[in-house]
């Protein structure tokens, strides 16, 4: 029985599903024959012969010539590293030719995702030139612990609201009880985020310069530590 994870994985690399599992079928028996991975597989031999011609072409597997026509896998760690550099020399050229950066809009906007909002926190943080602020359960802000650090180590001011279970050198934390899952951010009083990251594609945030909601969203927090400190 194939790992799921596995072939589900193989698709970020490239390949189709149904070329995913092929290739982890080679990679289980080594070479085979186009009616061997059918019968093994399941996949009609149309199909079959169509994704081992993709997969020659992909880089993840080789053609032997001989008395019948076998497909024999190329190594996984030699296919996945050809992939990310040949991705790696595209993403260089894509940065080095895109168009001049947009002046950041000062308006709304809606972050649907999980892995979204984990990559706009996370572009969030780096950006930080002066202070940040962050109110956020400890499974999230723990997430984000070696960033945070940073930001500290280069004389950043970090004020974190999480659960009291804690702590992080150099940083001002205060111990509440933030809603599984709410996320609060605000950098440099310039620009916030606020919504909800509970891990689902379903989870939206909202982010923006737009100076009011800055200004509310500062308030609140601040309303919040004033309380806080008087516990």
């Amino acid at each position: 029985m194939q790992n799921l994870q596995f072939t589900d994985d193989l698709t970020f690399f490239g390949l189709t599903r149904q070329e995913a599992v092929i290739y982890t079928t080679l990679l289980s028996h080594g070479e085979m024959t186009g009616y061997e991975v059918s019968k093994e597989t399941g996949i009609s031999r149309s199909n079959v012969y169509a994704a081992l011609s993709n997969l020659t072409d992909k880089g993840a597997a080789y053609l032997i010539q001989g008395d019948s026509t076998k497909y024999l896998p190329v190594d996984v760690k030699t296919f996945t590293s050809n992939v990310l550099k040949d991705l790696q020399q595209k993403a260089d050229y894509i940065k080095e030719h895109a168009p001049q950066k947009q002046i950041e809009t000062d308006g709304y906007i809606t972050i649907i995702g999980s892995k979204n909002i984990q990559n706009k926190l996370l572009d969030m943080i780096k950006e930080t030139r002066l202070r940040l602020y962050i109110s956020a359960s400890v499974r999230i802000v723990d997430a984000y612990e070696e960033e945070l650090t940073e930001l500290i180590n280069n004389g950043k001011k970090v004020v974190i609201m999480t659960d009291s279970n804690y702590n992080l050198d150099g940083a001002i934390i205060y111990h509440t009880d933030p809603e599984p899952g709410q996320l609060r951010v605000i950098i440099d009083s310039t620009y916030v985020m606020t919504g909800e990251l509970t891990g689902s594609d379903d989870d939206s945030c909202l982010y923006s310069g737009q100076k009011n909601l800055v200004t509310v969203m500062k308030e609140a927090l601040k309303n919040k530590i004033v309380l806080l400190s008087q516990e």
